[in-house]
């Protein structure tokens, strides 16, 4: 099966000044197997899994078949970092990632010991590729005095710059303890989750001017007009989005809390600003409720929701079976590099594990980042 090319234009924010240029991105179109194609994949798959001593990991996004084989297969489905903490304590030697660049990165960082195979290498992530190392780090050089946080959306070699690495479920409660301590923050690299966080908890904050293409093309205008034709829907929003659309929000959170509020809030209908991927794990675990796609477009519009990221497309069976049988999409990451970017990474989990226990905040991120 061919996975022909297309291309992706999108409008990149670089800061003023940057030499940073990715307006130009591309990404391949998987094939759609047949129904039958798909059955005897599935069960090759399953049969080289165990041939791999292999585990799934597998993110929110991607298409649904592949959600649902990490689960039949005893992966997970999860957000980035829960799917590298995962594989890091799983037995299995060879960690099998279907979601985006970084996340393989992340699942190498916290097992270097391990294989990890992606489907495909070239799938990407706008946060990622509009944030490289040379120019971030030369921001940074531009506030030696603020403590850097960056989010899982990044490189290897960007965290390996941070002292923090934060989660959208965890980045409120990183960023208001250091505010607590006194400490002033330098966060990359979406804008629009920097700007809630810094909303939310009032800290000095500058900011990398960044952006996911999915996100960012929630429109408030049209999610108004919805929310009318639905007027007893809740609306469920992920806050990489832009302010006016959370603004408008009942709960507002990552992908895990969407999940958490989807299942208790007394509500049946429910209007999503998130990537479109999402939508088949809350159907699953609330087959009673109805999910709406919040729109990214306006009248004339080709669609009226396009919110779905052209990289985590490009995982598909396919490309899982090739990865497994071959080796092909192998992530390798410097193990020096590799160190420097588990620091940030474990100072995070420390942080949550700690909060679990009862530990106060301030405790937690005493003495870390900039004096």
């Amino acid at each position: 099966m061919s996975s022909p090319v297309i291309d992706i234009d999108y409008e990149q924010p670089a800061p003023q000044g940057s030499v940073c240029d990715t307006r130009h991105a591309w990404a391949r179109v998987p094939a759609e197997p047949s129904p039958h194609e798909r059955i005897a994949l599935k069960e090759h798959i399953r049969r080289l899994l165990r041939e791999r001593n292999a585990v799934m990991v597998s993110h929110f996004y991607v298409h649904p078949d592949l959600q649902d084989l990490a689960e039949e297969t005893g992966g997970i489905v999860s957000d980035s970092l829960e799917m590298a903490r995962f594989g890091r304590d799983h037995a299995a030697q060879t960690l099998v990632v279907s979601g985006v660049r970084f996340m393989g990165e992340t699942s190498k960082i916290l097992s270097p010991e391990k294989r990890v195979l992606m489907p495909d290498l070239d799938a990407n992530c706008s946060l990622d590729l509009g944030c490289p190392v040379d120019e971030f780090s030369a921001f940074c050089d531009q506030h030696p005095e603020r403590t850097v946080v960056v989010y899982a959306n990044t490189s290897a070699a960007v965290k390996a710059r941070a002292d923090w690495l934060v989660t959208s479920s965890c980045a409120l409660d990183v960023v208001s303890a250091l505010h607590a301590a006194g400490q002033k923050i330098l966060w990359g690299p979406d804008r629009h989750l920097g700007d809630y966080i810094q909303r939310q908890t009032g800290a000095d904050m500058v900011s990398w001017n960044g952006a996911c293409i999915v996100h960012d093309e929630f429109k408030a205008l049209e999610l108004e007009l919805l929310m009318k034709e639905h007027p007893k829907a809740k609306v469920l929003v992920h806050p990489e989005s832009p302010s006016d659309v959370i603004a408008l929000a009942d709960a507002v959170g990552s992908t895990s809390a969407i999940l958490n509020a989807a299942q208790r809030m007394d509500a049946s209908e429910f209007i999503v600003a998130t990537d479109t991927g999402m939508l088949h794990k809350l159907r699953t675990l609330n087959p009673g409720k109805t999910f709406i796609e919040a729109p990214t477009a306006g009248n004339g519009g080709t669609c009226k929701s396009c919110a779905h990221c052209p990289w985590m497309a490009m995982n598909g069976l396919v490309e899982l079976a090739n990865a497994l049988e071959t080796g092909a999409g192998e992530i390798h990451v410097d193990p020096k590099l590799g160190l420097r970017a588990r620091v940030p990474i474990d100072r995070m989990l420390a942080f949550t594990a700690g909060l679990k226990n009862g530990q106060a905040p301030g405790s937690l991120v005493t003495g870390i980042g900039a004096a």
